[in-house]
């Protein structure tokens, strides 16, 4: 039987991408204690690369909200490997580091960023999936990427 959150995902018409592997040296997760600390997850899907370039350049806001929320899947998609998956496990989303590329007059990236954080919430629920939160501009990320996002779960 599907448990709590696997039944929300299929509800919300959420398919989970598979985990990405580690590209360099180090690991897609850690866990220490009661948490999960996940690497960045970058806007990659079925092994291709989405949206590519910098807000304010080339790139808009639903842009941005939709990176995030893609950056967000691979995060719970971590996050369901490391507690065997079962998602039911996460007890609260602690912490998400949202990297947004974009030009230096840009000043968005909050509203970017949003599309990961209201991901949290949608699947997780209030108190949940409610988390704290830093959204960061950069000039530039791996791969080109306009997007990544890491993040700290608590787990039982």
């Amino acid at each position: 039987m599907a448990g709590k959150i696997e039944a929300r995902l299929q509800e919300l018409g959420i398919t989970l991408p598979k985990a990405n592997k580690a590209v360099a040296n180090y690991v897609p997760y850690v866990i220490t204690g009661n948490l999960i600390f996940v690497s960045g997850q970058i806007t990659m899907l079925d092994g291709e690369l989405k949206y590519i370039g910098r807000y304010g350049e080339n790139l808009g806001v639903e842009d941005g909200m939709a990176a995030a929320r893609l950056c967000g899947l691979h995060l719970i998609s971590q996050v369901k490997e490391a507690v065997g998956g079962d998602l039911d496990r996460i007890t609260r989303v602690v912490k998400l580091g949202g990297f947004v590329a974009s030009m230096p007059e840009f000043t968005d990236q909050p509203k970017i960023v949003n599309g990961a954080s209201d991901l949290m919430v949608e699947v997780f629920g209030e108190p949940v999936g409610q988390h704290a939160r830093a959204a960061v501009g950069v000039a530039a990320l791996p791969l080109g990427v306009s997007v990544e996002i890491d993040g700290v779960f608590e787990f039982a």
